[in-house]
């Protein structure tokens, strides 16, 4: 049964503690070190915990959104279980028959233990666990606590202006030539791209794809498709000034900011899944929302338009443009590091090496022609098939899959249009990301990581959140 309950502080203070994290984890290095995914991870279990003594004390309840994604909820609980499997000790004969090459590493230690891992690398696992349910956890907060009109509006809010910071931030360290991250200053190929706080250009474009998403997503909502031709001179004059400092005005300006900002980043497929995905969801909602709007398409098309052809050309695409023209396979050693990282799949088939452990079992694989190191496959897809084998993959695929087809179905069902400007959110950043995964490592990174959670916790909002319009909501 859904909640229906009049305000309370506790839960309302767990709500803007979740609304503080969102902002804060992408701040230090996009949480990718030890001590700030390991805060990441207090900071949500402490609210976990908080919101379950809300619900024991008649505080807090569980929503529509939250009873609808069960099915998902089911998908993530099985993933979870599946990490603990891998790091669990069990008799070497299973080994031998579930991963035979897991357990011939074992074998091949001194002093060869009688009970084995599927993991090879246990701390690492370990490690993937302990972050794997956080980001769930982040799921289901976000389902639990994003309950009104008002909260949709706060956590859009957040991610924009957090994506906004972001932006400003990293295009005035790359033009100023600055060049300062988080409290360090840039090295090596850092340097002359906009990176914002995180290491790694690439993975603040994968940030800035879902922030935008986010944005476009709340600006479609708040389109009335009123037209501004209608009336007389001044009746137009008006309505112009009234849109200049309009809070549409100040979303479409920090999207512009943040557009800039994703071009300086000089990411290939970070510019390249975000102009796809935005064409990709624009086409899906005007196919199927029953309420597209003349100002829906014209801002699709002026965001297209004038992103790549105004602001494209006054910040640096055609370096963009000019980097894809000049990869090759002669001049990407990425596509040599697929070949081995499939190979080392073909070894861990079925149950993986263990999350988190590819940095351990691929040199293994790697062969003379190439050169640094990785700790990462530069593909999603590959290194979680190759770490958790195909029953890991195939669950978060479809915990993927079910969310993203949840988002489409409530671009065509919802009339509500902040809920369908919600779905048009989900939509473009989860194809995004589903994009850029093909070259890089977004989900590797928690703070992108989380981001693509609430993503996905948008889809199964935009669908069961029962809301009704100007309406005074006493909780908030």
């Amino acid at each position: 049964m859904e909640w229906e309950n009049t305000s309370n502080r506790f839960e309302k203070s767990i709500f803007i503690c979740f609304l503080i994290l969102i902002a804060w984890v992408p701040l230090p290095l996009g949480s990718n070190r030890v001590l700030a995914w390991s805060i990441m991870e207090i900071w949500v279990y402490v609210l976990a915990i908080a919101w379950l003594l809300a619900l024991i004390f008649n505080k807090a309840g569980f929503t529509g959104p939250f009873l609808k994604a069960r099915p998902v909820l089911l998908l993530f609980f099985l993933w979870l279980v599946w990490i603990l499997i891998q790091i669990t000790p069990m008799p070497a004969a299973l080994v031998r028959i579930l991963s035979p090459q897991a357990a011939a590493l074992y074998a091949n230690t001194p002093s060869a233990p009688d009970w084995f891992t599927l993991s090879v690398d246990i701390y690492a696992t370990r490690q993937g666990f302990l972050k794997s349910l956080a980001y769930v956890l982040v799921f289901c907060l976000a389902l639990l606590l994003v309950r009104s009109r008002h909260r949709v509006h706060l956590l859009g809010s957040v991610l924009v202006l957090s994506g906004l910071f972001q932006a400003v931030y990293g295009s005035l360290m790359t033009l100023s030539g600055v060049e300062y991250g988080f409290f360090y200053q840039k090295i090596g190929s850092a340097v002359g791209h906009a990176s914002g706080t995180f290491v790694n250009r690439n993975h603040l474009a994968g940030y800035l794809e879902m922030c935008l998403a986010t944005g476009i997503g709340i600006m479609i909502a708040s389109l009335d498709g009123s037209s501004y031709y209608s009336g007389n001179w001044r009746q137009f004059l008006r309505k112009i000034l009234k849109l200049l400092f309009s809070q549409k005005a100040r979303l479409r300006l920090y999207l512009v900011i943040m557009v800039i900002a994703l071009v300086l980043t000089h990411s290939r497929m970070g510019n390249t899944a975000f102009f796809i995905s935005l064409l990709v969801a624009g086409v899906i909602g005007l196919f199927l929302s029953r309420h597209a709007t003349r100002s829906t398409i014209i801002l699709l098309v002026s965001l297209v338009v004038i992103d790549i052809f105004i602001v494209g050309t006054w910040f640096g695409i055609e370096e963009v443009t000019q980097r894809l023209e000049k990869t090759t396979f002669v001049t990407e050693n990425r596509d040599e590091v697929y070949v081995q990282a499939f190979d080392q799949w073909q070894d861990y088939q079925l149950t993986g090496s263990g999350l988190g452990s590819f940095y351990a079992v691929f040199p293994k694989y790697r062969t003379q022609n190439i050169y640094g190191y990785f700790n990462h496959a530069h593909n999603d897809y590959l290194e979680f098939a190759t770490e958790t084998g195909l029953i890991g993959i195939s669950l978060l695929g479809l915990a993927v899959c079910w969310s993203f087809i949840i988002a489409i179905f409530a671009q065509h069902r919802r009339r509500d249009p902040l809920m369908r400007g919600l779905s048009f959110a989900a939509i473009m950043g989860i194809c995004a990301i589903m994009i850029h995964s093909t070259v890089d490592f977004n989900l590797q990174i928690p703070a992108n990581a989380m981001t693509f959670m609430l993503l996905l916790a948008m889809a199964w909002i935009a669908l069961g959140l029962k809301t009704r319009r100007k309406v005074v909501y006493d909780d908030e």
